[in-house]
């Protein structure tokens, strides 16, 4: 059984993301944590689902969900750069991740619409 490196990759940054939460939590940050968490575990949940669908346009369905969530954490994240919950270090060491997790969301909607 091959790698799922979607699913690996997802898991890994939603990880990344509740250790964020508790260190915006510990420096009394609520609202936007609560959202990036939100979002940032929602794209690996959304990806595990899709490894179920009840049918290809189920799976297309939930990875373009996942997609969605990937592009609002990438918000939430500049968000917390910029409003200095996080500075500049901590934001480019997770940004290439979602980036990352984005562009395979992108290819791998792409190659099951294709092969639909």
């Amino acid at each position: 059984m091959g790698k799922n490196i979607l699913k690996e990759k997802s898991y890994a940054f939603a990880l990344r993301v509740v250790k964020l939460y508790r260190y915006l939590c510990e420096q009394h940050e609520y609202v936007l944590s609560k959202q990036v968490l939100r979002s940032g575990t929602a794209v690996g949940a959304l990806v595990s689902e899709a490894e179920f669908g009840q049918s290809k346009a189920d799976f297309i369905s939930k990875l373009s969900i996942a997609l969605k969530e990937a592009n609002e954490t990438l918000y939430w994240l500049c968000l917390l750069r910029d409003s200095e919950y996080i500075d500049e270090k901590m934001f480019q060491s997770i940004k290439p991740d979602i980036e990352e997790l984005i562009k395979l969301l992108v290819s791998s909607i792409k190659t099951a619409k294709q092969n639909k």
